[in-house]
């Protein structure tokens, strides 16, 4: 099958893992990315006002970049938008010339409220994919409301070669050897670094890699637990496997009940350690597959027992990666269901 796939091209993207699993699927895949062809135009402020826009005032852009890099293209049995954002209702009727069918994965909450502004470019193109593949299931009711023709709801994803240890049995660097690690941003309303203080104010050494901590009020105490900035490739496999426990944060703003790290730590051979919601719970069986907790206070305590019994702990985590597999949440499983959908649509 030939698959015209539009999204972020660069290697740690989840939208490139995608790419490359529909070429480990044997597909021709064709990648253009359109964050390139704004990336002059979304730099610094600029960028942080489109983004509050709606990409509103660079779709003449995306427009005029389609157009070019379509001139002398064949035709497409698949296109596949990941994300979206940049593209209109005018972009897509330019990618139906191509392609035979369209459709857009999406794994934000485009149709919430937190990022609503962000959306609005691809809130207007709904109606013109044949079909949206969600992540959350309050997005079904929400993008037939906007007038989407079909509408798949998955699980998140993580990538059977990205997030694969190269060599399980290879010691990790002193850096990624901890007790307690946490990948992944400071967000501004979600309380993540007071969750942090609470458990180093109950004695246990979290190691935090990620973005924007230094901007908390709290940060003369996480200081010494920041590890760095975020992680990307085997750096990313490395920090998980070699942590004894991982811990999974949610986003309250996007409506998270799972998140990607859901799927990505028992990938990477880690022990999930997340906040316990009833999708955690229908993906892996808890004190089992998985430890999930309700308070910082449940947490703690979940870390220390586990820290206590290394028997227990390693039980868990192969258990956790086994469960992992049986429920086929991979993105080449995922590119599989999604073309099957849309055969299906093709027939009728």
């Amino acid at each position: 099958m030939r698959v015209l796939y539009l999204g972020a091209s660069d290697l740690s993207s989840t939208s490139r893992h995608r790419a490359e699993a529909l070429r480990r699927l044997g597909h021709e895949v064709d990648l253009l990315d359109p964050y390139q062809a704004v990336k002059r135009h979304t730099q610094g402020l600029l960028g942080a006002l489109h983004y509050r826009t709606g990409y509103v005032m660079t779709r003449r852009v995306i427009q005029r970049w389609l157009a070019d890099e379509l001139a002398s293209a064949s035709a497409y049995d698949v296109c596949w938008v990941d994300n979206g954002e940049l593209l209109s209702r005018s972009a897509l009727l330019q990618l139906q010339i191509r392609a035979r069918q369209l459709v857009l994965f999406n794994h934000d909450d485009p149709s919430g409220t937190r990022d609503r502004a962000r959306f609005m470019t691809l809130r207007g193109a709904i109606p013109t994919y044949d079909l949206c593949v969600v992540v959350r299931p309050m997005n079904v009711r929400e993008f037939r409301q906007l007038g989407a023709r079909d509408v798949l709801r998955v699980w998140m994803r993580y990538d059977e070669v990205a997030h694969q240890p190269l060599d399980a049995t290879r010691p990790v660097d002193a850096q990624y050897d901890n007790d307690i690690v946490f990948i992944g941003r400071r967000m501004n309303g979600e309380d993540r670094d007071l969750f942090m203080l609470a458990l180093i104010q109950r004695g246990l050494k979290p190691a935090i890699w990620g973005d924007n901590w230094q901007s908390s009020k709290v940060w003369p105490a996480l200081r010494p637990h920041w590890r760095g900035s975020s992680l990307s490739g085997q750096a990313y496999v490395d920090a998980i496997r070699g942590a004894k426990v991982c811990i999974g944060m949610l986003s309250k703003g996007n409506r998270d009940q799972h998140t990607t790290r859901t799927m990505e730590i028992p990938a990477a051979r880690g022990l999930l350690c997340a906040e316990r919601t009833d999708e955690h719970l229908e993906l892996y069986r808890d004190g089992e597959e998985a430890v999930f907790w309700s308070s910082p206070e449940e947490c703690a305590a979940q870390c220390q027992s586990l820290l206590a019994d290394p028997v227990r702990r390693e039980g868990i985590r192969q258990a956790g990666h086994r469960r992992l597999l049986i429920n086929q949440v991979g993105n080449e499983d995922l590119c599989r269901t999604v073309l099957q959908r849309l055969d299906q649509l093709k027939a009728g």
